[in-house]
């Protein structure tokens, strides 16, 4: 996994590549200073060390996301395939989240940078696919696209799948 450009990595970016060497993947956390949009988390590494595309999750606690993109970096490790509509346990204790597959070119690109400068630049490859993580409400227990569900759960889970039907 060599440098396929000549400058120096900058400290950020040799944090990103040496976690990946070490961890298998690094865990990126974004927010908005503003508060306007709910916070994510996404992973860069997984298609190198699980054979998976990157995974990204919304609006929780910036600990709890980490720990679901670590939790399903794990479970690839051990064999998990991820695919559209596959119900995954073990990321949030009490509930099952969704896998959606997301495929838009936009929105891998407005929303996995990081993830998108290291397949670029340290494998030569283009991010085409991701998968987001979805999580149910608390109180009902249903998932944004279900009749019923919390508005507060739809507004922290941008639905970044729905701009990827083909």
């Amino acid at each position: 996994m060599g440098k396929l450009f000549s400058r120096k990595l900058d400290r950020h970016e040799q944090c990103v590549v040496d976690n990946i060497r070490d961890y298998g993947c690094q865990v990126q956390f974004v927010f908005d200073p503003d508060g306007i949009q709910p916070d994510f988390s996404y992973s860069i590494g997984f298609p190198v060390s699980v054979g998976q595309p990157e995974v990204i999750v919304y609006g929780l606690r910036n600990e709890l996301m980490h720990s679901m993109v670590n939790e399903m970096h794990r479970q690839c490790a051990d064999g998990l395939v991820l695919r559209d509509g596959a119900r995954v346990s073990g990321l949030l204790e009490g509930f099952d989240c969704v896998l959606r597959h997301v495929t838009a070119p936009a929105a891998i690109k407005e929303h996995l940078g990081w993830a998108i400068w290291y397949h670029r630049n340290q494998r030569s490859v283009e991010l085409g696919e991701a998968y987001q993580i979805v999580w149910p409400g608390a109180q009902q227990g249903l998932f944004p696209w279900e009749k019923g569900c919390d508005e507060y759960v739809i507004s922290q889970q941008p639905a970044l799948y729905e701009t990827s039907i083909h």
